[in-house]
This record gives structure tokens, sequence and C-alpha cells, in this order.
């Protein structure tokens, strides 16, 4: 077989702006070519990407070597690891490339897909960063109660994280105040539950807050829950989403709350809870998603040369549900 191309999105150059630039700030290269009989595989395995999905650029860029990673599905097609076989879907960590190989055992999981779902939906709300997020997170943190109130904050987050945690809360019969940036995505977490749902744009978090939160914002959204919150409230905290991509760091000047209403605050990293809770979350999560009872939205954009507009989507809140780069059919 003659070698094939192996396109790739890189990183291309560091903008004094707070947004990419989808023409400067990466490029689509495709000068590489793979020969998938012959690459040698040193013990690993060869996957072709089929989706990756889009989060926020700051997180995943290798500066030093010009990458692009993050989670996505493929398909083995070669293997000389005894733990991955030939035709193994599997979800790991991918660099925004048409093929790799990959070495690390224990950084993959192998998709059983039971409920015959699209490829994508393994990397929105059955995938990593956003859903697995808010199930370990709120499993191991929230200590939840009937009739307990809890603000989810949004900012730029991946809107299926939010909305998870959203759809978590309620069904365990919490009162939700929730809020998002833009009026199509407020009716979206409306209809997912949420007893209040406001644009935090256009309103001021403390006229709407007044014993749970769940915050991935960081910043004056922080403040203002530590003003706002009862005595022993709970924050889960996962994130600071304000501070990420050049903005200016906002220092919190009320943590002396934190002492005074006697809060527990609960930051994590989800690598940190996935033994705990990864297959729990399998278990749980598919069935329901297939029923109805969890629900999304997807935002595909169709092949690499189309990530650059998918992570500035993403970064400026356009995205229309959790964005999706469709790299290969299977």
């Amino acid at each position: 077989m003659a070698p094939v191309r192996n396109g790739r999105v890189l990183f291309d150059e560091i903008l004094p702006v707070r947004y990419p630039d989808p023409a400067r700030t990466t490029v689509y290269d495709h000068s590489q070519t793979i020969d998938l009989e012959k690459e040698p595989l040193e013990g690993g395995f060869l996957v072709k990407t089929f989706v990756l999905s889009v989060d926020r650029l700051s997180e995943y860029v290798d500066v030093a070597v010009r990458r692009l990673d993050s989670f996505g599905v493929g398909v083995v097609l070669r293997s000389e690891n005894p733990s991955v076989k030939l035709g193994d879907h599997l979800h790991i960590f991918y660099p925004f490339q048409e093929y790799l190989v990959a070495k690390d055992a224990n950084a993959f999981y192998v998709l059983k897909k039971k409920e015959k779902f699209p490829w994508s939906v393994y990397v929105g709300v059955l995938g990593m960063p956003g859903p697995q997020t808010a199930h370990h997170g709120w499993k191991e943190f929230a200590h939840a109660k009937k009739g307990d109130v809890v603000f989810i904050s949004s900012g730029g987050v991946p809107l299926i994280f939010h909305d998870t945690v959203i759809q978590l809360a309620k069904a365990e019969g919490l009162k939700v105040i929730a809020s998002a940036g833009f009026e199509d995505k407020i009716d979206f977490i409306r209809s997912l539950g949420a007893d209040v749902a406001f644009n935090y744009r256009t309103t001021k978090v403390l006229d709407v807050l007044h014993k749970a939160y769940w915050d991935s914002v960081g910043g004056e959204t922080l403040e203002t829950a530590l003003e706002a919150a009862a005595i022993s409230a709970r924050f889960i905290e996962c994130g600071m989403i304000s501070a990420y991509n050049g903005s200016e760091p906002y220092f919190v000047k009320n943590l002396v709350n934190i002492i005074a209403k006697q809060l527990r605050i609960s930051g994590f990293i989800v690598t940190s809870l996935e033994d705990k809770w990864r297959a729990d979350f399998y278990k749980e999560f598919p069935p329901k998603v297939a029923s109805g009872e969890i629900k999304y939205k997807e935002d595909i954009n169709k092949g690499l040369k189309s990530a650059g507009q998918a992570i500035l989507d993403v970064m400026t809140g356009k995205n229309k549900g959790n964005k999706v780069v469709l790299v290969a059919e299977e």
C-alpha cells in the first residue's frame, strides 16, 4: 500500500489578543504521510482518528512542539500491544491528526458501543472532559440532599459539562440556579429543568443568588458566590476559566467568608477521580442518554481544516452544543 496523507493541525502563533485567529493561531498541515502497513509500531498500536472534542485552546496546547491534543475516538488498524486488538475503538487523548501511533496501554479506554451511538457522542455527553468531570465531581463532593439549592456557573465552559451538572442536580431533587451568556443557551438550560436561569452578561449574579456552588469560572463569579453563600455551603471547584486565555486574573477579595461562613471548598482535577468513578459513569450514563433522560446538543465541524474555527467558536461561546471535529467516517 502506498503511503497516505496524515493531515494534522498545529499551533502556529501566539497572538497578543485574548482569542485565537483561525488563520494564524493554528495551521492545517498536510505535508506528512504514513505507510499504514509498514509504519514501525515498536510495541504500540496504529489508530485512525474519527472524532475529536474541541475544548478551550489553552488547556491542551504544547507550544514547544506546536501540538494540539484533545479527547477523541479512533479505531485500531494494527497492534503490537496485547491489550489492544485490531478493530478496537479507543477513547484516548489524541493529537489533532488523522493517524497516530500510541504506546501507553494505560492511556486508553476500549469503547463497547452497546447503545450504537455515533462516535461523536463518546467525546460529548459520554466523554471527557465535560460530562465525566461533572459526574465524578458530583459523586465525590456534592453530598446533596433533596431541597438543597445549587448555583451552577458558566462562562465559556463546555456546554455539555454545564448541562450535565444541571441534570444531575435536578435528578436528586435540588433547586437549580444556572447561568449562561447567550439567550438560546438560557432557553436550553431551562428546558433541562433549571429553576432559575439567567444571563450573567446582563444580570448581576448577586441579585440572583441567596447552599452548594459548582464553579468552573472563578474570578468575580466566585467572589459573588462567596458573598451570597449560606452557612456551611459547599463549593466544588473544577476550573477557573475567567483566568484562561491570557485574561488578567481577578483576585477574589472576600476569602474571609470561607472562615466566617464555615464553607467547604473542594477543588479537583478529573483525572484524580477516574479510577474511582469511570466504571460507574459508563454503567449509569449510556442507558440514560439512550432513553433521553440525559439530554444534550452537538455542534459538529467536518474535517481537520475546520479545527481553527471550531476552537474560536468554543472560546467565544458561539458553539450551539458540544463542539466536535469529525475527522473521518468509519
